[in-house]
C-alpha cells in the first residue's frame, strides 16, 4: 500500500511497517492526543510524570499533539519517527501484528 492508505491504517489503531523492515520487528504506531493533569496533582493515578514536570512545571497539565510512534529493530520506543522521501513515495507499506 502507499502512504496515503498507510496513514489511514495507522489512525485507525494498526501497525505498519515497510516490507524491508519485518524481518527486525520494525513498526509504526500512531499516538492519538492526551491530556494529563499537573504533576501536582492530588487524588489521580495518571499524571504528568517528575521528568516532564522538571521542564514544564509542577503545575501545568499536559496536552500532547497526535504523533507516530516507531518500535525500533534495537526494541527501543521511538516517540515522533518522521518519513524519509523513500518512506513517503513507497508502495511496499504493509499492516503488521
Amino acid at each position: 500500500m502507499d502512504i496515503g492508505y498507510a496513514v489511514n491504517c495507522l489512525k485507525q489503531g494498526k501497525k505498519l511497517a515497510r516490507e524491508g523492515w519485518n524481518g527486525r520487528d520494525v513498526w509504526l504506531v500512531y499516538m492519538a492526543p492526551m491530556s494529563l493533569p499537573a504533576f501536582s496533582a492530588q487524588d489521580t493515578e495518571r499524571k504528568v510524570n517528575d521528568r516532564t514536570a522538571r521542564f514544564i512545571g509542577e503545575d501545568t497539565p499536559l496536552e500532547t499533539l497526535p504523533y507516530i510512534a516507531m518500535w525500533t529493530a534495537d526494541e527501543k520506543w521511538l516517540p515522533g519517527w518522521l518519513a524519509s522521501q523513500s518512506d513517503l513515495l513507497a508502495d511496499d507499506w504493509v499492516v503488521v501484528g
